[in-house]
């Protein structure tokens, strides 16, 4: 059975690119062929990729996507026919735009991938027509979390099969590591307002009043570098906030902290939640939409209401000063994860790319 993946452009370091290309590896080990197109560039993927999976690139111009779209859906049409393709992946539903017009009377099966909240556009009105489309012209829709498929059933007039499948962990399980009293509480993520590593050193404030041994480290970057970093300085802070920006080893802070904090305002899943729980880190999460909740059920970590920051504050405290509790906390994180291996969540996708035949 031929696949293709649909990708926006697997040159970007993001979370989409990640996953799509752990599933697309695990799909060709597991004997399917395998190809990938991104709608721009592609040329240089950033994640690994087997030999086996073939990488195509729809447009090499830097033209604005709308200017392109219809030489991208002939493109796309094309490549469909050219590599006699069965099943159509199309990871990020907004790009069914172009999707649904390039199959149009192919014997291509059809899935939509959703890797965001239904409850959130992302500030474009064009996503929300876009998921109407996918629900009712889509043979499938894939969800990150049951709650989010529940908001599909009730939100959609769908005549496509919708279904949830979770992220693979990109990591193993940690079986032993060695970080007594470090007294780190580590956050990763883009420093954008999704984010709300604002609201995250709003709490801190409160956290270092009563634990000033602690640190707080948070990696990542992004176009809040600036606000964050004069927020700590006008709080005095910057004995206790370490920005680490960007880097390809987060491996290592994930080993050296103990506790991990993710102050979203929404996630569509949350990845970094389940590569905290292979490190085996307790974790202290807003309750957003739309992933903390099924994450982290069953774990013993702390959920706290949306963008509570008094309540976060308190509850990184509550980890902080409750040792045996971290320990706890750390066994049941590292079973819970077993759910995320790559070899599980590949299954279920077989499962449904059989299903269509």
């Amino acid at each position: 059975m031929n696949i293709l993946f649909l990708c926006g452009d697997l040159n970007n370091f993001g979370g989409t690119e990640r996953v799509s290309s752990i599933i697309a590896n695990g799909l060709s080990d597991s004997g399917y062929s395998v190809c990938m197109t991104s709608i721009l560039n592609g040329d240089k993927p950033f994640f690994p990729l087997n030999d086996k999976v073939k990488v195509t690139s729809l447009t090499n111009s830097n033209a604005r996507v709308l200017y392109q779209m219809p030489k991208i859906i002939w493109n796309l049409r094309k490549l469909l026919k050219d590599e006699d393709i069965d099943i159509l992946i199309v990871v990020d539903t907004m790009s069914v735009l172009f999707s649904i017009p390039a199959v149009a009377g192919l014997p291509v099966k059809h899935i939509g991938w959703e890797h965001f909240s239904f409850n959130n556009n992302l500030g474009k009105k064009g996503r929300s027509i876009s998921r109407q489309l996918a629900a009712r012209y889509c043979d499938s829709i894939v969800t990150l979390t049951e709650r989010d498929k529940k908001y599909w059933l009730q939100g959609t007039r769908h005549k496509s099969q919708i279904m949830a499948i979770a992220n693979p962990c990109p990591f193993p399980v940690q079986e032993c590591i060695e970080k007594e009293n470090t007294k780190i509480v580590l956050a990763v993520g883009r420093l954008v307002s999704q984010k709300g590593f604002d609201m995250l050193l709003e709490a801190w404030v409160k956290v270092t009043k009563d634990a000033p041994d602690w640190k707080l480290k948070i990696v990542g970057d992004g176009k809040e570098k600036n606000n964050l970093h004069n927020f700590i300085i006008e709080n005095e802070l910057t004995e206790s906030v370490e920005m680490l920006g960007s880097t390809d080893n987060v491996k290592k802070y994930y080993k050296e902290a103990e506790i991990f904090c993710l102050s979203s305002r929404y996630e569509g899943f949350g990845m970094v939640l389940i590569e905290a729980l292979a490190f085996g880190l307790p974790i202290v999460s807003f309750d957003c939409e739309a992933g903390p909740e099924e994450v982290l059920e069953g774990t013993g970590s702390i959920l706290v209401p949306s963008n509570n920051i008094d309540l976060l504050a308190s509850a990184l405290l509550d980890l902080i000063n409750d040792e045996e509790l971290r320990k706890t906390i750390s066994v049941k994180s590292k079973d819970k994860v077993e759910k995320y291996h790559p070899l599980q969540i590949v299954l279920q996708w077989e499962k449904l790319i059989e299903s269509l035949k």
